[in-house]
């Protein structure tokens, strides 16, 4: 019986292995590594603000119909776009405490917003991201505006108070409307006083 023979032109396992693990030793260096991963962060982050994601929530899409509509007569498309933050009077809340609701209540939309409608967002901060507070009578006027500014496509986000301050847990203190064109965000708060 002939006994395997190896080829010295042929390298061993142990050998390939050493090899195969010098060659990514190298391609993990950090002046390589780095380099590629910030690379990669900058063309994903591209890739992903150039085109809009779907939405997986059950919220109807913003700007439909009636107000695409609206968008098309009243202007070109470079209109300035504005947010209304709608605080409620009837709480008493102080000054600083409606500063914080109000910060929720932007933040609230923009989070969804980057979810359903991006290229809004970057029309709105092309425009500065205009915010305008105003102030309502009670939770009865809240839902009506609330009501009116999702007929007509505007997005909105009402802010639930968690209650370890100045105002019970649960009260719906501040609604953002928009951000969307001002002419249509005027159809339904421009009579609001400002706060």
């Amino acid at each position: 019986m002939w006994a395997p023979t190896r080829n010295s032109s042929q390298p061993s396992n142990k050998k390939l292995q050493k090899q195969g693990s010098a060659l990514l030793g190298v391609s993990f260096k950090p002046e390589n590594f780095i380099p590629g991963l910030v690379i990669g962060f900058i063309l994903g982050l591209f890739l992903d603000l150039s085109k809009p994601t779907k939405t997986l929530s059950k919220k109807k899409n913003f700007l439909p119909g009636k107000l695409r509509e609206l968008d098309l007569v009243s202007s070109n498309a470079d209109q300035d776009l504005k947010m209304v933050l709608v605080v409620r009077q009837d709480l008493k809340m102080k000054a600083g405490k409606i500063a914080s609701q109000c910060a929720h209540a932007a933040t609230g939309i923009y989070a969804e917003l980057m979810h359903s409608d991006r290229s809004l967002l970057r029309e709105w901060e092309d425009c500065g991201q205009p915010k305008i507070v105003v102030s309502c009578r009670n939770q009865q006027e809240m839902n009506k505006l609330r009501d009116a500014a999702e007929d007509i496509g505007l997005p909105t986000f009402v802010v639930a108070d968690a209650g370890r301050t100045q105002v019970s847990a649960g009260s719906k203190t501040v609604l953002a409307i928009g951000p969307g064109p001002k002419v249509v965000v005027d159809s339904v708060t421009g009579k609001l006083n400002l706060l």
